[in-house]
């Protein structure tokens, strides 16, 4: 059962933009901002993520910054009507685009910006780089020539233990570490006393995760580990705050084993990869929400790991 009854709204405005972001509240003091339910394009003008903030009483921390710089004025917009202390932190789960190209907008007005250490080269990377010349087409003009891709201005290196705590304004916080499922900078955010997790990609309602290259493997011993934190919320990169994420966290789990399960058996046959698409029933999957988008592109990234799985190599 998804979150629904507790949602509180509170409409804003970014002037300079003419973006209107509904603030649903969670808890005493965590937001967050829901995207729609498929992938970025012009008509939703890139609002397809989730992100979130948390009121404390010496200023707001800021889980993800959302995918274009005029988003993120937009949340500063829609923060601005819930308190008027200053956004202090930024907390970026992971350097894809629809997660931190907001940051542009929230950088301008003196926020820190942390992120895991692997976020460094990805944000570097020729990767990143043709991914932003397609948003300045795709996402014209929410995304065009003047958007940046902003850097950390904290990488941060997790101990053994894969979890540091930090206090701000009365409100403890532990960052955890899970780099490598969905990629290699994953970091997930746990508000104590709030009982909520910002889960960021690693977590999905109501629509079918982007895979890619990510190491689905991983990826499930971290659905498994998530809950060990014993959240009341949870708040994944897409889709709707969940109360009870050992039921939500189903479809995700359900489609990475499926995943893994078809492409694997088709690695171990020798068969290629179109014919190992083509001979998949997919229709358990196919009414949900970003399948025509990411379904294929998920299966061949899966095939490819689990070749390198057959062969020791992942």
């Amino acid at each position: 059962m998804l979150l629904t009854c507790v949602a509180v709204y509170f409409p804003a405005y970014a002037a300079n933009t003419g973006i209107a972001l509904e603030t649903v509240k969670v808890s005493a003091r965590v937001y967050y901002f829901r995207g729609e339910s498929g992938m970025a394009s012009k008509q939703n003008r890139g609002f397809m993520s989730n992100a979130g903030f948390v009121v404390t009483d010496d200023g707001v921390v800021v889980f993800d910054a959302l995918a274009t710089p005029a988003l993120g004025e937009a949340m500063l917009a829609a923060i601005r009507k819930v308190t008027s202390h200053p956004v202090r932190r930024v907390i970026i789960s992971h350097y894809h685009a629809d997660h931190f190209y907001g940051l542009q907008a929230l950088k301008t007005q003196g926020a820190e910006v942390w992120a895991h250490e692997n976020g460094r080269s990805s944000v570097s990377s020729d990767a990143a780089a043709a991914r932003l010349a397609e948003r300045r087409v795709s996402l014209s003009p929410w995304v065009n020539g003047k958007t940046k891709l902003i850097p950390a201005d904290r990488w941060i290196r997790f101990p053994e233990t894969k979890q540091i705590a930090f206090d701000m304004g009365g409100v403890r916080f532990r960052l955890i570490d899970s780099n490598g499922a969905h990629t290699a900078e994953d970091i997930m955010l746990y508000v104590e006393g709030e009982g909520v997790l910002f889960a960021g990609d690693l977590f999905f309602t109501g629509r079918l995760p982007f895979v890619g290259e990510a190491n689905s493997k991983l990826w499930l011993e971290t659905l498994d580990r998530m809950l060990e934190v014993r959240p009341s919320i949870v708040i994944p990169g897409h889709g709707e705050a969940s109360r009870r994420p050992l039921d939500d966290m189903k479809l995700t789990r359900d489609y990475l084993m499926f995943l893994r399960q078809e492409m694997g058996s088709a690695v171990n046959e020798l068969l290629p990869f179109e014919e190992a698409y083509n001979r998949v029933d997919w229709s358990r999957f196919g009414s949900y929400p970003a399948f025509q988008q990411a379904n294929r592109i998920n299966a061949y990234g899966t095939y490819l790991l689990m070749e390198k799985e057959s062969l020791g190599k992942e």
